[in-house]
């Protein structure tokens, strides 16, 4: 009996090894690699498997396999699988998630992998997202700036100056018209609505374009938090919106930004300040009829600057073929196949070259004040300081909640930030 189970074992156990030993260790000789996206609209979607099929069919030695992955757990989910050995070869995240990744050593260094093509296209402050120490951990590809989505018709009956690219609302204008909207339209409705369910990331990437950065990096290389007089104008307007003017909705501080959509059509907010890749919601789901306009976000002395986190691409360091996975990165980020990924995700890529694409520049649907935007775009401050996630979650999120409803002064927010802050920064930098 054991004589006759002693072939199906060794069998069991050479398959199993097989698996253990890299996707291209295959009798047909390919190279097997896997694609982990965090697509999720379906124009997306569809966009990024037609290039994973055009590429299979031009090369079929190396062959990439889609996996579907979620933004909302993501983080947790690759770092499951660096520890576990089964991480995919080519990674989709954002910028703000690779840090840790980067510094624990679970992505690969693709300074030496990537083509001169590829470097030379994507502007210098978009490869700042993605740079950490001396190494390139991903490739920066799509964006988006934060922008207010008005109602038209509102906007105009109002009486209030229409801001441009060229020439936007200054932070203080902002709360003025934000007023004067509010008085337009009557008791009950509001000339802003703050979605703030994370707050976070709105206040640190808006308050870039008034001076704020919270975060430092000294001569040592270590992170501190300093609250500064740029970094307190942001949450000094929504405050002031919310608590003292009465111009912004109190109900939506604690909503993400499709839930004010309803509102937004319903004539009861003017503005709301969404994400770019916001309009396909708007466009799939306004009532016939509605009107609206894409307006850029209030700027600072420093004109329209805006912090931002794109979209990467990653190769995993274990990957046994990382120059074909760089390779399969730049395929997917050939200047004609960034515009489809932009498009599928109505948002703007990196790449000089596709955001001079006449298609990104079109004013139906705001294409134009987006694309007008993007060079303004600049790196997140939180992008490379380690702890932030655990700074974000534990002192930064509860701090601007309470700040913003009007629990606690500006005051406290600042000691919470800096102190408490800085404790939690300290013990990822010993």
């Amino acid at each position: 009996m054991r004589t006759r189970l002693l072939p199906a074992v060794v069998a069991a156990l050479a398959l199993l090894l097989t698996g253990c030993g890299g996707d291209g260790d295959r009798a047909d000789g390919k190279i097997r690699l896997r694609f982990q996206s965090l697509a999720w609209q379906k124009e997306s979607v569809d966009a990024n498997k037609e290039l994973v099929k055009e590429w299979n069919e031009a090369h079929p030695d190396v062959q990439v396999e889609y996996v579907q992955g979620s933004w909302d757990s993501v983080h947790d989910q690759l770092l499951t699988s660096f520890e576990g050995g089964e991480a995919p070869d080519i990674i989709h995240d954002a910028s703000d998630d690779l840090a840790d990744f980067a510094y624990g050593g679970y992505l690969a260094d693709l300074t030496d992998l990537l083509p001169e093509r590829l470097k030379a296209d994507i502007p210098p402050q978009s490869w700042q997202t993605t740079t950490f120490g001396d190494g390139v951990y991903g490739v920066p590809f799509l964006q988006e700036p934060r922008v207010l989505i008005a109602n038209k018709k509102i906007l105009h009956a109002s009486g209030v100056r229409v801001p441009t690219a060229g020439r936007p609302w200054s932070w203080e204008e902002f709360r003025h018209v934000a007023k004067d909207l509010t008085a337009h339209m009557g008791e009950g409705r509001y000339g802003i609505a703050w979605p703030l369910k994370e707050p976070v990331s709105v206040t640190l990437n808006l308050g870039l374009s008034a001076g704020g950065q919270l975060f430092h990096r000294g001569a040592d290389g270590k992170v501190t938090v300093r609250f500064t007089e740029g970094d307190a104008v942001v949450p000094r307007t929504v405050h002031d919106q919310v608590n003292v003017d009465r111009s912004a909705s109190r109900s939506t501080l604690g909503t993400g930004g499709s839930d004010t959509l309803p509102g937004l059509f319903g004539g009861k907010y003017a503005m709301v300040p969404l994400g770019f890749s916001y309009r396909q919601q708007i466009v799939q789901q306004a009532p016939e009829g509605f009107e609206w306009t894409v307006l850029p976000a209030p700027a600072g002395p420093g004109g329209p600057a805006q912090g931002v986190s794109p979209q990467t691409l990653s190769v995993a360091e274990d990957s046994p073929y990382k120059e074909e996975a760089a390779r399969f990165i730049d395929f997917m980020l050939q200047p004609r196949n960034m515009v489809r990924l932009a498009q599928g995700d109505w948002m703007l890529p990196t790449g000089t070259e596709a955001l001079g694409d006449p298609a990104l520049h079109t004013d139906k649907d705001g294409w134009a004040v987006g694309a007008e935007l993007a060079r303004h775009l600049r790196s997140a401050p939180a992008q490379s300081v380690r702890g932030y996630p655990e700074w974000k979650d534990k002192v930064a999120t509860p701090a601007h909640q309470e700040y913003y409803s009007g629990a606690i002064d500006a005051g406290e927010l600042r000691e919470r930030l800096v102190t408490d802050g800085n404790l939690v920064l300290a013990r990822y930098q010993r």
